[in-house]
């Protein structure tokens, strides 16, 4: 009883601070011209990842289970995607795709990039290689991590003369000074945070009365309550009409996730984590793969409209993640 009263009061306030924080991140994007696709890939990506954060440096380094620590990174991924589709339901009448920068289409490509990187590894074990009790890949993910943030940055960049002519007829926030909105984009995201950082703990009490194996747990029902924020958030942004907000916040999550694996594989000191977790992750690291290049097919096509409440990348996009669940709960 008590656990789920801690759950419920955990979710609300990320609820509440979630819708704020999607504001207060529209403002900024608006007033300092970094682009709203940026910052969500960026500014909120960052903030409502560090529950993973958490909860893998919690795994790795005090309770040793690797398997909570790997399968909340690549379960997070795929429920970030799972996201974007349950977001086309709520955007209408015609697909989310449809509104999206394609600039969310080059944040895409890097985190299958990074996703590729994880699955080799997965796959190869012991000849993936590594540097002391770290493996080669959390190397290459940090590199590439910080070369798309360069690349990301540049390419806004060249979208600001555009980004000058959408801004002079979509002046949203004049009223509001930056001041204002710097403050409280801290104060909500603070908030955020403090309650992200109970929930992988309640998350886990709540799944382990179930029995259920670690890998499972790891994958669902932890991924489930660290991307909380991703949630709130992404459908927060999708009210204001923030789409590339949204977007940029669920594969900037991704991005930022994998570099998370990385850290999770440092503070792992008896040699590279993923030679000691199940193979049976690779399952949601294929998954997170195929999952986005749907969504990258959606992106570049921009279909016109729906063929029901759904349009057809996110109905793919669902069905993968049924099969993923279904997948690993039978497996577990």
């Amino acid at each position: 009883m008590f656990l789920w009263l801690a759950f419920i009061i955990c979710t609300a306030a990320i609820i509440y601070s979630g819708s704020r924080l999607s504001r207060y991140g529209d403002i900024i994007a608006e007033k300092t011209g970094l682009g709203r696709t940026w910052v969500g890939l960026i500014m909120l990506a960052s903030i409502t990842s560090l529950p993973e954060l958490i909860t893998g440096i919690s795994a790795v380094a005090i309770i040793d289970v690797p398997n909570i620590a790997v399968g909340d990174v690549l379960g997070s991924c795929v429920f970030n995607l799972l996201i974007y589709a349950v977001l086309d339901v709520t955007h209408r009448p015609i697909p989310l795709s449809t509104k999206a920068h394609q600039g969310n289409i080059l944040s895409a490509g890097f985190s299958i990039l990074l996703l590729g990187i994880v699955s080799f590894s997965l796959v190869l074990g012991k000849q993936a290689g590594s540097v002391g009790w770290i493996g080669l890949y959390s190397l290459i993910i940090v590199m590439i991590y910080f070369i798309a943030m360069k690349l990301f940055f540049v390419y806004e960049k060249r979208q600001f003369s555009f980004y000058i002519k959408e801004r002079a007829a979509e002046l949203k926030y004049e009223d509001v000074p930056m001041k204002r909105a710097l403050v409280n984009y801290t104060i909500n995201g603070g908030v955020i945070v403090i309650a992200a950082v109970f929930l992988p703990k309640i998350g886990e009490g709540l799944a382990l009365s179930t029995g259920l194996g670690n890998t499972f747990v790891g994958n669902i029902f932890i991924a489930l309550s660290t991307s909380l924020p991703e949630v709130v958030v992404s459908i927060a942004a999708i009210r204001i009409d923030a789409v590339n907000l949204a977007i940029g916040n669920l594969f900037g999550s991704n991005i930022f996730n994998l570099l998370i694996l990385a850290v999770d594989d440092l503070l792992f000191v008896k040699g590279p984590i993923l030679l000691f977790v199940d193979l049976h992750h690779i399952i949601s690291a294929i998954s997170a793969i195929l999952m986005t290049a749907i969504a990258i097919i959606g992106l570049t096509y921009q279909a016109s409209k729906k063929p029901l409440f759904l349009a057809w990348d996110s109905m793919g996009i669902m069905l993968i993640y049924i099969v993923n669940l279904l997948s690993l709960y039978f497996l577990k």
